[in-house]
């Protein structure tokens, strides 16, 4: 670029940013009030923080899945749920599949067996599965040693159907009522 078109285009471009100053001399109040509220709103966060230490959360036990949810649709305004799963050996959760939801599992300490889609792996600290809507899929604690896991579950809403499922009595669990509230979140066992 010559010089001469470089000095005319940068003064162009300097011309028009001391523009601003007057363009917003010209802005009546009520403009300029609207222009604050608007990026007031922007500036405020659409959800509160919230620090939930290891000792607490809403402790279920749901069928014999001792759950403790750390964050709800509440919580997170309907975009996820996180529980964390603290189980001995033989616990687990038969074949099922969740129309509406995405499941991450990952494994805190212990082993857990995970099949989906017809394929079983067990899976140890550190280890995660990514379980989409739609695909059957299980899990059960193996080894000696319990097995702690977090669940985080996108969309948030199956920790309602976890909190109903835990309201009902101990003993083995009357399987017309578990598969009616299951149905009602649209989780079938399969």
């Amino acid at each position: 670029m010559n010089r001469k078109k470089f000095l005319k285009s940068t003064a162009v471009g300097i011309g028009a940013f001391s523009m601003i100053p007057m363009l917003n001399a010209c802005k009546t109040e009520s403009t300029k009030e609207a222009e604050s509220e608007s990026l007031e709103v922007k500036e405020k966060p659409s959800l509160e923080h919230k620090i939930v230490t290891n000792d607490n959360g809403d402790a279920l036990n749901v069928l014999g899945d001792n759950q403790t949810i750390k964050l709800t649709g509440k919580d997170t305004n309907g975009q996820f749920t996180l529980i964390e799963q603290n189980n001995d050996p033989g616990v687990g959760i038969p074949p099922h599949v969740h129309e509406s939801e995405d499941e991450v599992f990952q494994v805190l300490s212990g082993k857990v067996e995970m099949s989906i889609d017809n394929t079983t792996t067990v899976l140890q600290a550190g280890d995660l599965i990514f379980c989409p809507k739609g695909v059957p899929h299980s899990w059960r604690v193996v080894g000696d040693e319990k097995a702690k896991a977090m669940l985080s579950i996108f969309p948030a809403g199956l920790e309602d159907m976890f909190s109903e499922l835990s309201q009902l009595p101990s003993g083995p669990p009357d399987m017309k009522k578990v598969t009616d509230i299951c149905a009602k979140y649209k989780l079938k066992f399969v």
